[in-house]
């Protein structure tokens, strides 16, 4: 759904420039609370990093100091008929982190122990009970972390729920419309320059949620913060008969697991594929793949009869300290940041919510996520 600019005068209360998760969210609060938005995505909305993300709820694999933010976000998936006006499928299942050497104990306890610090509700369990939760797990296990608060989100009806949501808003969605440039303009908001459009948007404040694409338009705002694009591969099994009802991952991060309602099993865990999203393209690593695909027949054995169906390759954004932005960008308070957000999948609605809520006037704590940590300071305008 593309539309086209002299539909609408192009002059909104704000732009959001990203049509992921986190920009649609803070898009459709600002829309119900009045303002005449509009939101920029350089693709089809949701087809970059929440579109081809795995749809994992998890606290397990979420930094401990954004658990209490991953619980509320989960909640948001959980009840999103309330907010975003339809049940997008989020199921509430158990966590289970495993370990099978004593390196991996050792970390299993550590993250457990600084989680529980945060609120998550973890314990380490032993084998037996671990093997009671979920049968067909490898019994040669040392120790589980469990969590009640987990689940999963069939991340392909999230785009269209939002899509919905946001046209009965009045959000104008601009899609396929690269931002070449955002400018000041005379003191009077932003001009953005769209590749092969002729016509700019202008927009009193202007929000960038792009991810991996974060690193350069920070530039045009005087913040000199590396983005680091992690790129992560996915697999996808046949359909199987059940054989876990648990989000299963590893101590060391390098595996989850989730079996959908159709019998599809989704295997990921942060293998990496390559690739470079400035030159474009992105390609599989055939050894990180086997080596993904072996870690979860040998957690999950009935697994090693399974055919994969498709793998494909997701991005996700990190800055220096693997913490989010979150907040203005300039001091006149018209120009803000969200992205980067670590298991951001989980933590997302939330995360627009909260910035939404700064634009319009609220004051939540949003320290941790201070642009400022890394460039104290910036332009109060941009240039390209």
């Amino acid at each position: 759904m593309t539309v086209a600019l002299h539909e609408k005068p192009a002059v909104y209360d704000a732009v959001i420039v990203g049509a992921g998760v986190m920009g649609a969210t803070t898009a459709l609060f600002l829309a119900r609370a009045g303002l005449n938005v509009a939101m920029i995505d350089r693709q089809d909305m949701f087809r970059a990093a929440s579109g081809v993300n795995a749809g994992t709820l998890t606290l397990h694999m979420t930094r401990a100091q954004l658990i209490p933010h991953a619980i509320r976000g989960r909640e948001m998936w959980l009840n999103s008929a309330e907010w975003l006006g339809e049940d997008v499928g989020a199921l509430a299942t158990p966590g289970l982190s495993m370990a099978f050497t004593e390196a991996e104990e050792d970390l299993l306890r550590q993250r457990a122990r600084v989680r529980q610090e945060m609120g998550a509700p973890i314990e380490i369990v032993s084998p037996e009970r671990a093997i009671s939760i979920e049968p067909g797990i490898n019994p040669g296990l040392r120790a589980a972390a469990y969590c009640a608060l987990d689940g999963h989100i069939p991340t392909y009806r999230v785009g269209g729920a939002y899509a919905r949501a946001l046209k009965q808003a009045g959000v104008t969605l601009i899609e396929n419309a690269a931002v070449e440039t955002i400018a000041s303009s005379g003191g009077q908001g932003y001009e953005i320059r769209l590749a092969n459009r002729n016509q700019a948007v202008h927009a009193h404040r202007v929000v960038l949620s792009t991810g991996a694409w974060l690193e350069k338009m920070l530039g045009w705002f005087g913040h000199d913060i590396p983005i680091r694009c992690l790129i992560n591969q996915l697999v996808v099994t046949e359909t199987l008969s059940p054989v876990m009802n648990s989000v299963l991952s590893i101590a060391n991060g390098l595996l989850s697991l989730k079996q959908f309602a159709n019998g599809s099993v989704l295997i990921g865990g942060g293998w990496q594929g390559e690739g470079n999203i400035r030159d474009g393209g992105t390609r599989v690593i055939p050894e990180n793949l086997q080596g993904n695909v072996r870690l979860a027949q040998h957690v999950v054995p009935q697994l090693n009869t399974a055919q994969i169906l498709r793998v494909w390759l997701g991005l996700e954004s990190e800055t220096p300290d693997a913490m989010p932005l979150i907040g203005p960008l300039t001091h006149d308070d018209n120009a803000f940041v969200v992205g980067c957000v670590h298991s951001g999948f989980t933590s997302g609605p939330y995360m627009g919510r909260l910035l939404a809520e700064r634009i319009l006037g609220a004051d939540p704590d949003l320290t941790a996520f201070d642009p400022y940590r890394f460039s104290s300071s910036p332009a109060t305008g941009s240039q390209p």
